[in-house]
């Protein structure tokens, strides 16, 4: 039935395996159970021969079978059928060969069967082989020549009951039988096969205790592997494997096994670290060394090496030469580089291996021309690790050492790598600077100038060196800081900042500072804050002087007209300005010229900021005015006193302060008070007259006279437009502005001949119900001490003047009996040299004003001298009494009446007046009849 079914066993597809395994199963049970009812048949030669010989022949057919999957389940069937058929056909006491031979069998039945997980046909199974195994034993060799052979069956039914034990986790039984094994002898291909087996058992005693990269029971499961492993070591050892490569690869697997089950049994027993470095050790030694030295089981085994000297805790040397190892075989691969470095970071607390072993790797790499990508890896790598030494100084040595070597092999980085690489360098330095350790910080940056960053530009150098330059300043190292900075192939406006920075450090002189912060604001790559920088700097360093050209600095950056907010920031700083140079001005030994000179620009350069400033944003700066017409007419006020010499500057301060404050009236929203304008008649006021005191003398040229006259005009006519605006308590106040702006105006256009003027402003004055005396007194003294000009001209302007004092004396009842009679003196004067009737007549008008003024005050007196001067009198009636006689003379008879009789009045005020009045009577009387006579 059977046989039909295997006769194209080469093709075994087309075999139905199902009924094949069924029916040789069959055959397999009909067998056992003949074998069990054997005793009760007997013996018959003939039967047993013809199972026997159909046991053999499907044992010999299950060798013609392919090794799948399906032929598995054939090849078993039919080895069990095989097996069962040949012990039913085995005689009652077998030979010592058929003992070996059924032995043999059972053990590759049971071992078939165990592999299929039929677990219970191979129990039954190699029950038998124990009951042949036993009888083997028993069996009697006297010449001892089947006792190779009973040794190699007896280990093959060991080995089979071993494995199946195993299969069924009876690990004690599989064990039991591992340890009858060891002793014995099968031969070299069987123990070949059996050590593989032990070792197959440790191994997968071993992935059970490290299952997804983590140590699993490693205590407990370790140790049992060691054990199978141990068995695998004490099988193969005693083969000779210098000539057989396959021997000898399964002994050094078996070693790396037992290397690696001693390490993870190390926690258990710290003396299988040492054992685990023998097993390398040996390995090491059976390997050809013409073999690439290279290969990955080379590097596994250094590997394995650094592992077992890390777990023992051994010395920084020996972990080194482990590591040197391992990088002195590299392929340098992405993969081998990464596993060198991930083993790194492990080690890190162990800062001199890691250092060494990283400088090692870079060596290596050089020399073996890896890959740029690598070496940049390894540049990266190293400075991360030295940022975290304590030893800075051995740091910074190696990071030199490692980047000369670079630069010697001619090897460019990328600009990524550098870029990376610099970017560590300045965290570093960062780190150390806001530590405060500035020289350590300074290192890392000087660092970072090295030539293997060179393809990053001189713009990267230049920002390293100004970083350290600014360690050095913190560290009050203010040379090397210049030098650093002196280094920078850039020089643009941040290295001028940092030069500057120094320079204020070191004390420069202030001329230096200001050219160097000029410099600065020039460069191309210029940035504000910058300024503002510096400007922190100046303030907290108490430099005022420096402070205020920061501040000036700033101010010209500044695009107020297109931005509402640079407005409102613009006028913050006119007004640090304008306060600091305040302060400075007031300091002892001020150099004023130039701070005059500055505050007076930035008063004017708020006013031109304001005049631009759109109608919708002037409440941005009405504050900001009102505080700047206050603050000028109170600096021009203090500048009367403290500024010597400069006048001129006096005068325009008052200017601007008046400009600031009429701005001020006409953006305000709101009526100012009335007050306000007495401001702009002082500020006006004050800069016209201050002007007019240097400005009126006889060297200066007629164009400042004419600037100063048209000034005058302007003044006098802003003051007259301001009296209806000003409380009445200060009109009085405005009005005396006016007339002494009239006297200026006098006197300037009396310097430049201007004649026609000084009789317009007199007239004007004539106009005046308020002239003061002491105005028209003063026209009259300036016109009076005026040589230059044509006597007709200059007597009419000064009698016009001596006129006005008299009608302000007469009219106002300001009157000085002395003043009035030296006046009134001129004037008559001036009036009988014309020597015209009507000029006589206003003269003698003059004389009589004069008599009534000595008749209401003529015998006043002061320490016994009259108010009104004797010789004034004298002068009075000798002059009416001649005049008198040359009217006789020109025979104007009732004129020189007139002028005896004024002169015989003016007789009673002088002594001896009235023998005097006699004479003068007399006198007359004779003149006239003599010239009636005639």
């Amino acid at each position: 039935k059977i046989k039909p079914k295997l006769k194209n066993i080469p093709s075994s597809t087309s075999i139905d395996t199902a009924s094949v395994v069924k029916d040789l199963h069959q055959i397999a049970s009909l067998a056992k159970s003949f074998s069990d009812q054997r005793l009760q048949w007997g013996d018959d030669a003939h039967l047993a021969d013809l199972l026997d010989q159909q046991g053999v022949n499907l044992w010999n057919a299950s060798g013609l079978f392919r090794q799948d999957s399906d032929s598995r389940l054939i090849v078993a069937a039919l080895r069990l059928a095989g097996f069962r058929l040949m012990e039913a056909g085995l005689e009652s006491e077998p030979s010592i060969q058929a003992l070996l031979h059924m032995l043999q069998v059972a053990s590759k039945t049971g071992s078939a069967l165990s592999e299929l997980g039929n677990s219970e046909a191979a129990a039954s199974v190699l029950t038998c082989a124990a009951k042949f195994e036993e009888a083997l034993r028993n069996h009697s060799d006297p010449d001892r020549a089947h006792e190779h052979s009973k040794a190699r069956v007896t280990t093959l039914y060991f080995s089979s009951r071993m494995e199946a034990a195993w299969r069924e986790k009876n690990e004690g039984l599989a064990m039991f039988m591992a340890d009858k094994i060891t002793g014995l002898d099968p031969g070299r291909n069987r123990r070949e096969l059996l050590a593989t087996k032990l070792l197959d058992i440790g191994k997968s005693i071993l992935r059970a205790c490290h299952q997804g990269g983590k140590l699993v029971a490693e205590g407990n499961r370790a140790p049992d592997a060691l054990r199978w492993m141990q068995k695998a070591f004490q099988v193969i050892e005693p083969l000779e494997c210098s000539h057989h490569s396959e021997l000898a690869e399964l002994k050094r697997a078996v070693l790396r096994s037992l290397a690696r089950g001693y390490f993870l049994a190390s926690s258990h027993d710290p003396e299988n670290l040492t054992r685990a470095e023998v097993a390398l050790e040996e390995i090491i030694s059976t390997i050809d060394p013409s073999v690439d030295h290279t290969s990955s089981e080379y590097q596994q085994l250094r590997w394995m090496k650094l592992a077992v000297v890390k777990r023992r805790k051994a010395g920084d040397i020996e972990l080194l030469h482990a590591l040197e190892s391992i990088i002195d075989n590299m392929t340098f691969s992405d993969s081998d580089l990464s596993d060198i470095l991930l083993e790194l970071r492990s080690l890190s607390p162990q800062y001199d291996v890691v250092t060494s072993t990283i400088k090692r790797c870079l060596w290596r790499a050089l020399d073996t021309s890896a890959s740029i990508s690598c070496i940049e890896k390894l540049l990266i790598s190293l400075l991360f690790h030295c940022s975290k030494g304590d030893d800075h100084g051995k740091a910074m040595k190696n990071l030199e050492e490692s980047f000369q070597e670079v630069v010697k092999s001619d090897i460019e980085l990328s600009k990524a790598a550098a870029s990376a690489c610099l970017t560590l360098i300045w965290q570093y330095g960062d780190r150390h600077y806001h530590a405060s350790r500035w020289l350590e910080a300074a290192d890392w940056f000087i660092c970072g100038t090295n030539a293997v960053f060179s393809g990053l530009g001189p713009s990267c150098t230049s920002k390293c060196l100004r970083k350290a330059a600014l360690c050095y300043i913190q560290q009050k190292e203010y040379a090397r800081a210049a030098s650093a900075v002196k280094r920078c192939p850039v020089n643009g406006a941040t290295t001028r900042y940092v030069v500057f920075l120094i320079a204020v450090h070191q004390g420069l002189y202030s001329i230096r500072l200001h050219a160097l912060l000029r410099q600065m604001v020039e460069a191309a790559d210029f940035d504000r804050k910058m300024l503002l920088l510096a400007c922190r700097l100046a303030h907290d360093s108490d430099m005022k002087s420096l402070l205020l050209s920061v501040l000036m600095a700033l101010s010209d950056t500044l695009n107020f007209r297109n931005d509402v907010e640079n407005l409102a920031e613009a006028m913050v700083l006119i007004r640090c300005i304008i306060r600091l140079t305040l302060k400075l001005l007031g300091q002892p030994g001020a150099n004023i010229p130039p701070l005059v000179k500055t505050l007076l620009n930035y008063f004017k350069n708020a006013k031109t900021l304001v005049e631009a400033v759109a109608c919708e944003n002037v409440a941005l700066v009405i504050r900001d005015l009102s505080w700047l017409w206050r603050t000028a007419y109170n600096c021009a006020i203090d500048g009367c006193s403290n500024w010597d010499n400069h006048g001129e500057e006096v005068s325009s301060a008052f200017d601007i302060s008046r400009q600031l404050l009429e701005l001020y009236i006409a953006k305000t929203l709101t009526e100012v008070e009335p007050s306000t304008y007495v401001y702009i008649a002082n500020a006006s006021f004050a800069a016209t007259s201050g002007r007019g005191q240097y400005r009126c003398s006889d060297i200066c040229c007629p164009e400042i006279l004419r600037n100063l006259s048209a000034e005058i005009k302007s003044c006098t006519g802003r003051i007259a437009s301001l009296l209806d605006k000003v409380p009445l308590a200060d009109r009085a106040h405005l009005q005396s502005f006016l007339h002494f702006l009239r006297v200026f105006h006098v006197e300037s256009a009396s310097h430049l001949g201007e004649w026609q003027t000084i009789l317009e402003t007199i007239e004007e004055a004539t106009r005046d119900e308020h002239q003061p005396l002491v105005t028209c007194e003063a026209i009259g003294d300036v016109l009076w001490e005026n040589k230059n000009c044509p006597i007709n001209g200059m007597m009419q302007l000064l009698y016009a003047a001596l006129e006005v004092i008299l009608h302000a004396c007469l009219a106002h009842s300001q009157l000085s009996l002395d003043k009035f009679s030296r006046w009134l003196r001129s004037i008559c004067s001036i009036l009988l040299a014309k020597g015209s009737g009507a000029d006589r007549s206003k003269a003698i008008q003059y004389f009589d004003q004069a008599n009534a003024v000595l008749e209401e005050y003529g015998d006043l007196a002061e320490n016994g001298n009259p108010l009104y001067p004797a010789d004034e009198r004298l002068w009075l009636l000798s002059t009416a009494y001649n005049t008198g006689v040359e009217c006789l003379h020109a025979s104007l008879v009732d004129e020189a009446r007139r002028w005896f009789e004024c002169a015989t009045v003016f007789c009673r005020f002088v002594p001896n007046g009235k023998t005097r009045a006699e004479k003068i009577s007399e006198t007359y009387t004779d003149l006239l009849a003599r010239y009636t006579r005639g």
